[in-house]
């Protein structure tokens, strides 16, 4: 018995040190994406660190080096840096979130664009990360810019003893936004450390400051009933689409969404979330 907890202890350990490693990883591998964005431009750089499969949302979701191969190369510049890093304790899953300027005539260009992206990483065969998903909200530039991201204290992995699914544990939340509203729908499925991106608007942080957000939030909630979701051990993530209607239940606006789960004291939750909405048909 004093073995099998000594060999608990190690191998528990050793996913933390690991998930440490991968993080650490995936802030390396956001600096080399920029750093070849500002020397070979936005096109090539994006097509070198999107995976073969990853996704962008022009605005409808579509593969994303195969979008960035049919345009022609820009002198806009772009810069960033990520705040905050999640990854899976396999490592197979990671997510960043973080600041963004855009600037279209160049890096010598006073005419900035701000934002925030969020990011979904997956681990390739060859151990690298490529974004698997990137998207992203504009809003006023901040009064400051968040410093990088540093790595936080270990924790241990999290135990899933139910061998509970995000897919699965996921239906109640949209169930209950449709039935029941946006801000009860949170409620029960907002992680503390919660990330919510919305256009227009700098990131709002935390539960408890998602939550009055929502409490104004009047309009109702439609989703595709199709959901597929990409799970790792204890991280997710998904994207699909939404209707937003008014009190008699009509259609008044479509979106596209992102959301990040992670599995948090046996239940799954909403670290990161981007609502994006669709412009209006072209009459």
């Amino acid at each position: 018995m004093r073995f099998v907890a000594v060999a608990a202890i190690i191998l528990s350990t050793s996913i933390i040190s690991f998930s440490q490693e991968n993080a650490q990883k995936i802030y390396d591998t956001e600096r080399a994406f920029e750093k070849m964005v500002a020397e070979k431009g936005i096109r090539d750089g994006f097509i070198e660190f999107l995976s073969p499969q990853g996704v962008i949302f022009t605005p409808e979701a579509v593969n994303a080096r195969e979008s960035w191969r049919s345009r022609p190369p820009s002198p806009a510049a772009l810069t960033w840096n990520p705040v905050k890093i999640g990854v899976s304790s396999n490592g197979a899953i990671g997510y960043a979130i973080g600041n963004s300027i855009y600037r279209p005539k160049g890096k010598d260009d006073p005419d900035e664009f701000h934002g925030h992206y969020l990011s979904v990483w997956t681990r390739q065969p060859n151990g690298d990360y490529r974004a698997a998903l990137d998207t992203g909200i504009n809003h006023d530039k901040p009064s400051r810019i968040d410093p990088d991201w540093k790595p936080s204290p270990a924790v241990a992995a999290p135990s899933n003893p139910k061998n509970t699914f995000a897919g699965d544990s996921s239906i109640g939340f949209y169930r209950m936004a449709e039935s029941r509203g946006l801000a009860k729908a949170y409620k029960a499925f907002a992680a503390e450390d919660i990330y919510l991106l919305r256009e227009d608007m700098m990131p709002i942080v935390g539960r408890d400051a998602t939550l009055k957000f929502l409490s104004k939030e009047k309009a109702g909630i439609k989703f595709v009933k199709r959901r597929s979701f990409i799970e790792a051990g204890d991280l997710a993530f998904v994207y699909s689409s939404y209707s937003v209607t008014d009190k008699a239940g009509s259609e008044t606006g479509k979106g596209v969404f992102v959301q990040v789960w992670k599995l948090n004291n046996g239940k799954w939750q909403i670290v990161a979330d981007l609502f994006s909405p669709l412009p209006p048909p072209k009459s």
